[in-house]
């Protein structure tokens, strides 16, 4: 079988294993306080072009999302973010379980626009009963979105002033980061994003390491005490160098964004692929995540060869699926599944 499910379905790219490896019998104090982790947080920096940034290790994306929302959001807040972004849809309600309501805006392939928040903002504090009800308080995104469209620099430049003018932080969940930032179409770099967004996550568990992600502020005031909290949200790794050594090598000669453009590569090719066999796209996404509308009959044959998931429920006669390419895809899998179609 071919899997095109997800992009952490393998383990861990064979450079971090081997530096894990490497480094097994070393001991080290526990809790990121080694060596190896602050080699990584100052790659990291150095990346970002953000000497005085504050670096964090977490070791989940949902975790990432709930600590940081939870640490930034005072009790009456709530996150704005898209209808269809991730902490919305797909994070079984971890941001509400911590007592934060997502307020959610209108999605456009997957972004959230700068007017959009303005005029939620603006209509929220004209209401004059706005003292008994949830205000928000910050902006959630994603780079790419859940549908594996990309911000552009405009438009994150837009976001940023629009937070800015209303003195909310703007935060962005980089779970596919890398895969953004290796997309032919992406006009970011993570010292664009280091600069425009209050806090966001770099994401290692779709891109190469065992799990792990790395936060990154360069407004640390808005984390008070935020290490006693990544330990209340169970987001701590006692051996925290395990997190170190795997970023660590991931900034390391390139590694990063080196991996990741086999992942766009690979999606490209299967996207070209689609389209010539006749089949339409849902969204045109640049990234890794390709999004497909195919016949019942022909999702029914292709699953005979190969996993991908269903995206939304399924339809009387066609079906959207989605199709996930990552650092370990090789042409050959993207060759095999074209014979297929």
């Amino acid at each position: 079988m071919l899997h095109f499910d997800c992009d952490y379905m393998e383990g861990a790219h064979p450079e971090i294993l081997q530096r894990l490896v490497n480094t097994n019998l070393e001991q080290t104090p526990g809790y990121g306080c080694d060596p190896h982790t602050e080699q990584a947080r100052e790659l990291i920096r150095r990346a970002c072009e953000a000497p005085n940034a504050e670096v964090y290790f977490l070791v989940g994306g949902t975790q990432t999302n709930a600590t940081v929302i939870d640490g930034i959001l005072r009790r009456h807040e709530g996150v704005l973010a898209a209808e269809s972004g991730h902490i919305n849809v797909h994070e079984a309600g971890a941001i509400e379980a911590a007592g934060h309501k997502v307020l959610t805006l209108p999605q456009h392939l997957g972004k959230v626009s700068a007017a959009d928040v303005e005029h939620y903002i603006d209509a929220f504090y004209r209401d004059e009963t706005w003292p008994h009800m949830v205000a928000p308080g910050m902006l959630y995104i994603s780079h790419p979105t859940e549908f594996g469209t990309l911000y552009g620099r405009d438009e994150l430049e837009a976001l940023h002033d629009v937070c800015q003018r209303h003195a909310i932080p703007l935060y962005l969940d980089g779970a596919r980061l890398s895969y953004a930032l290796a997309s032919e179409e992406n006009t970011l770099s993570l010292a664009d994003i280091a600069r425009l967004c209050d806090v966001f996550y770099i994401g290692g568990t779709k891109t190469g390491t065992l799990f792990g992600e790395a936060v990154v502020t360069t407004r640390p005031e808005l984390l008070p005490h935020f290490f006693t909290l990544v330990k209340q949200h169970g987001a701590l790794l006692a051996k925290g160098r395990l997190l170190g050594v795997q970023f660590e090598t991931l900034f390391t000669d390139g590694l990063y964004l080196r991996i990741a453009r086999r992942a766009i590569t690979t999606a490209m090719k299967l996207k070209r692929a689609m389209l010539a066999k006749g089949y339409r796209t849902y969204i045109d996404s640049p990234t890794n995540q390709q999004f497909f509308v195919l016949p019942n009959r022909e999702i029914d044959r292709l699953s005979q060869f190969a996993t991908f998931e269903l995206w939304g429920p399924r339809g009387e006669e066609e079906s959207v699926v989605r199709f996930v390419t990552s650092w370990a895809t090789e042409e050959r899998h993207i060759d095999e599944l074209i014979e297929k179609l």
